[in-house]
């Protein structure tokens, strides 16, 4: 029985049936020109001993891991976890694997998290940008070392890496119109702080159906708040409450704030959506449970994921 606090190296397996460590390193590295019985035996010994092969020492001598970093704002949200499934799948059929960590929305520790992925030499990076990174020099030494890049959903432009980005404008576009056909005069436009190429899209998007609807627009109607988290929701309702001249309709740029807005204007006596009809954004699952169902553009991640590039051509 091998002794499980031993650490088995082929320099043991050598010892053990008198060949060479550079005899043991090509049988079990199935590198030709070795003797097949001896091959056998060699094979047949590692195993016997509790051998386990250094992958990181294989990875430093073909500068390959087979893994992709994934870097993603947030997993606690659906939109999210089916983009990574879909991620997952198109990695499988390329036989990679996948290291996935978020950045919690703050470039701080995405930059650390970049920098843990570099030191454990993936082979490329998959990044949904954090809320509020302003730029992307945390990830140059992936560039300088020809690492490929590709930016996805919150994306940055740099020439030499790749991003693949839903079309916000005409998204939220779609949204804002759907409510000026149902006949709302005055819509206002839950977001976030520009920074994010997202939420500057959606708010395009929203402002050019109003234009075209011929519905006013002025910055009373646009709310701006931090994350676009349930309590952004919560804190919006509140401020709604609190207007002299209540908007007929809401377009939130995403699901869970749209949600939680809505369940607080309900509990203050308004009607959704007779006094106010609400649309959202990723049509979240939760979109259903909500009393009535949220209206919500279709973003469905684990679809969209597959347009990725392939990891085996893109890597």
């Amino acid at each position: 029985m091998p002794n499980p606090d031993k650490v088995i190296t082929i320099y043991d397996i050598a010892r053990k049936l008198n060949v060479s460590a550079a005899t043991v390193s090509r049988s079990l590295s199935d590198v030709p020109g070795v003797n097949k019985i001896t091959k056998k035996k060699i094979v047949d010994a590692a195993r016997q001993m509790g051998y386990s092969s250094n992958s990181f020492a294989s990875n430093l001598r073909t500068k390959r891991s087979n893994t992709i970093g994934v870097i993603v704002p947030r997993l606690n949200s659906n939109f999210m976890a089916d983009v990574i499934s879909g991620i997952e799948t198109v990695a499988n059929h390329a036989n990679f694997n996948l290291i996935i960590s978020q950045s919690l929305e703050t470039m701080k520790k995405e930059a650390s998290i970049a920098q843990t992925m570099f030191n454990n030499r993936v082979d490329g990076l998959l990044v949904s940008l954090a809320y509020d990174s302003v730029n992307i020099d945390h990830f140059e030494n992936f560039i300088r070392r020809k690492i490929p890049v590709i930016f996805f959903d919150r994306v940055c432009e740099h020439q030499h890496c790749p991003n693949i980005r839903l079309d916000n404008f005409k998204a939220a576009y779609e949204a804002t119109d759907h409510l000026a056909k149902q006949g709302c005069k005055k819509i206002l436009h839950i977001t976030a702080p520009g920074i994010s190429n997202v939420y500057e899209e959606r708010f395009n998007g929203y402002k050019q159906a109003l234009k075209d609807n011929e519905i006013p627009f002025t910055e009373d109607d646009m709310l701006i708040i931090n994350n676009l988290s349930a309590q952004a929701g919560i804190q919006a309702a509140a401020l709604i409450m609190a207007m002299p001249e209540r908007p007929d309709g809401i377009f939130a740029a995403n699901d869970i704030c749209a949600i939680n807005c809505m369940v607080e204007l309900k509990k203050a006596g308004i009607k959704i959506p007779q006094d106010i009809a609400i649309a959202g954004f990723n049509n979240d699952q939760s979109c259903l449970i909500a009393e009535p169902n949220l209206t919500s553009i279709d973003y469905r991640g684990i679809e969209w994921a597959k347009c990725l590039p392939s990891c085996s051509s893109a890597i």
